[in-house]
């Protein structure tokens, strides 16, 4: 499942711009803050790391809702949701996200894709954003965190192993989809996104991009400088890619330890491969682990439930999981649909680990 799916029940989202120029949200003009800061050559070699990877204290989950209602999810499952997840599209105003996060009382995340749903016209692709056609976006998109004023998880590209979405490297029948969607490229894309957004100088930033191979920050003055806000970035593949070959596999997509916070994935209960989740979680060590999207997905099954929740409490660096109940009412994810599934999840996510807040709420 990813944002293709949801995307196409979700309807049509209005797209700011084109993959031939850089995409803005229209909130005016980029206004960036002068600054006298020196440059820091001795740091320009290293991805700039978030003030915090915002993780819950050791043991804790956080729990989160992605699409529809808060409240609704909150009244089934008896907690209230710390995360709050709005499927968005590069370029696409995003005003409302955070609107609807800060009426949650909840910490947003961004699931970022390029495209409006599988087939959806794309907006840009990965080789562009690597040289910097999509700074215009990136520029508006880190002003638009930091008037937010809370932190933002960003999950990047959701399942880019997955050929239904339009970034991924390979089509359906495993043929290379063009050397501008090459793993490379994406990883390049990626680490520009993330080296944009964790902020600093303008000087420092651009010195960090050129240790990358990539262009400077375009359109921007060079004494300025951009927020550093709290984001934290989330990298979630599928356990196996679709099509399942090795020139598709999770690890060929990863920017590396630098420019990624959280490692995940999604899992749904059409699709129980917990061997699969097993081997993929001991894959990447070393960072702490999201559900970027669960839900209950063909029919009631509260043994899945059952499963997941002992099976986050038996891996203990699981730390967020959140729920994809879709924009749709009564669509294939929402649990009014599956009551015996949701009196599970209630009695599972009532553990005092679950947690119902983020501290600035």
């Amino acid at each position: 499942m990813t944002f293709g799916i949801l995307a196409l029940v979700a309807g049509a989202l209005t797209v700011a711009a084109g993959a031939s120029s850089a995409p803005r949200l229209p909130s005016g003009r980029i206004v960036l803050s002068n600054s006298s800061q020196p440059r820091r050559p001795s740091t320009a070699r290293k991805a700039t790391a978030p003030a915090s990877v915002l993780v819950p204290n050791p043991g804790s989950v956080f729990t989160g809702v992605s699409s529809g209602s808060a409240s609704e999810f909150a009244s089934e499952v008896g907690k209230h949701a710390a995360v709050y997840g709005e499927f968005v599209t590069w370029g696409q105003s995003i005003h409302f996200a955070f609107n609807d996060a800060a009426s949650a009382h909840a910490r947003l995340m961004l699931h970022i894709s390029t495209a409006q749903g599988y087939g959806g016209r794309q907006v840009i692709t990965p080789a562009a954003i690597a040289v910097g056609d999509g700074d215009g976006y990136l520029l508006t998109l880190s002003q638009l965190i930091a008037s937010h004023g809370q932190p933002v998880y960003i999950r990047l590209f959701p399942e880019m192993n997955n050929a239904n979405n339009s970034y991924c490297a390979v089509n359906a029948d495993g043929s290379s989809r063009g050397p501008a969607y090459s793993p490379a490229e994406f990883i390049a894309a990626w680490r520009r996104v993330v080296t944009v957004l964790r902020g600093g100088t303008l000087s420092a930033i651009d010195t960090r991009l050129a240790a990358l191979g990539q262009s400077p920050l375009h359109a921007v003055a060079s004494n300025g400088s951009l927020a550093r806000s709290p984001i934290s970035f989330v990298w979630t593949p599928e356990t196996a890619g679709t099509p399942n070959i090795p020139a598709n596999s999770a690890a060929t997509y990863y920017p590396g330890d630098a420019y990624v916070d959280w490692v995940g994935t999604d899992f749904y209960s059409k699709f129980p491969n917990f061997t699969g989740l097993d081997t993929f979680y001991k894959e990447f060590p070393g960072k702490p682990f999201a559900f970027g999207e669960w839900a209950i997905w063909g029919g009631d099954n509260p043994a899945f439930v059952d499963q997941l929740f002992a099976w986050v409490g038996s891996h203990k660096r699981v730390q967020m999981l959140v729920y994809n109940q879709g924009y749709i009412t009564n669509g294939p994810f929402r649990l009014n649909l599956d009551p015996a599934s949701t009196a599970a999840i209630r009695t599972d996510i009532a553990a005092a680990r679950y947690l119902a807040n983020t501290p600035e709420w």
